[in-house]
């Protein structure tokens, strides 16, 4: 009866995806994590080495618990994330991120509304938690039953495919856990198949310092010239492992505006982005999750994307930042504008023509 209330509430604050599990991570799921660290496949993310033992076991986080409540909200798309990588004038946005609000805001306030009415209306002790602490949420997720990490390491739905957000609320109620969910994939690879960088070394193995999401959001500094080749004109994260898993079939478009694409960040052109100073920057992404990324790195993605672009018009745009005052800008200028010349020596091609695409 509690359960079936709880989950009510959930929903009823707009969480899709409800379950309840034992406050344990598998062992086989710890020891995935430790071998992830010791080969140093976290890359910059110096976070997740956090040696007091607390993303390995839930109670280290709270005394008393007894209960994981796991929760998802729909993020999904009615449209193909993908249809933008063929558009190479334009930047390729990880679908989470294309909304008008940092999802960490939205789900939070939610969250917290769920934590409060639980703790009243039951007198119980909960903590909760939207990517704000070392919890292992995927691992979690699947043993509360809302999904099963698929061979790209993210949580697959069969309700809603790749595009859940995920959240937890600890709890000191002593609540029966749902049956967890079984591995759906299969002999299915299309996730390890379509990755441009080859991040997903193998089923349910990733190398995080190849992934264009990690590349792109995470890491601070230059990024390896071969990685940047690969990289397409992702700009701001990457879907391309979540989109063509089959489960999307079943994907709905999210229940909260929130998530709902800007128009602006479906398929910004590259060559407006490239012209952010900081205070364009904070103006155009205020509000958002790319916010978080800063303009410098941001626009070292730009150029990487206009790189690759082969379009020849945009070299003015990598080379107007050269003298960028941030390092990282200057240098993946500098390597856009070697590419360009690449491409020029190799076709004959004048750098400074339209492209037909820009004459459109």
């Amino acid at each position: 009866m509690v359960k079936e209330l709880i989950r009510d509430k959930a929903r009823e604050l707009g969480f899709d995806a409800v379950g309840f599990t034992a406050p344990r991570i598998a062992p086989e799921k710890r020891d995935h994590l430790n071998r992830f660290l010791a080969d140093g496949r976290h890359g910059d993310m110096a976070w997740m080495e956090t040696s007091d033992g607390r993303r390995a076991d839930p109670n280290a986080l709270m005394d008393g618990l007894r209960s994981v409540i796991a929760l998802g909200v729909n993020y999904g798309l009615p449209t193909d994330p993908t249809a933008i990588l063929s558009r190479k004038e334009r930047g390729a946005i990880s679908v989470y991120a294309q909304g008008a609000r940092d999802y960490h805001d939205v789900i939070k306030k939610r969250l917290k509304r769920l934590g409060r009415w639980i703790a009243d209306e039951f007198d119980a002790d909960i903590r909760v938690y939207v990517d704000t602490a070392p919890v292992m949420e995927k691992p979690l997720a699947q043993a509360a039953g809302i999904g099963w990490q698929g061979k790209h390491t993210n949580l697959v739905s069969r309700e809603y495919g790749s595009w859940l957000f995920l959240a937890e609320v600890f709890t000191s109620l002593d609540l029966e856990p749902d049956p967890p969910e079984t591995d759906r994939c299969g002999s299915c690879t299309r996730c390890i198949d379509v990755c441009p960088t080859g991040a997903i070394t193998e089923p349910y193995r990733l190398d995080a310092r190849r992934c264009i999401s990690y590349l792109t959001i995470e890491h601070k500094g230059h990024i390896a010239p071969d990685l940047m080749a690969s990289m397409g004109n992702h700009i701001y994260g990457c879907d391309d492992c979540l989109a063509v898993c089959p489960w999307n079939r079943f994907s709905t478009l999210a229940g909260l505006s929130d998530f709902h694409p800007r128009a602006e960040l479906t398929a910004p052109r590259l060559s407006d982005l490239a012209e952010l100073d900081d205070g364009g920057f904070g103006s155009l992404f205020r509000g958002t999750a790319i916010k978080r990324t800063g303009r410098d790195r941001f626009i070292r993605n730009v150029l990487v994307a206009i790189a690759n672009s082969g379009e020849p018009v945009l070299t003015a745009k990598a080379r107007a930042l050269l003298t960028d005052k941030a390092a990282v800008v200057a240098e993946a200028a500098r390597w856009a504008v070697s590419r360009f010349q690449s491409l020029d020596g190799a076709t004959g091609a004048s750098l400074t023509r339209p492209s037909r695409t820009e004459e459109r």
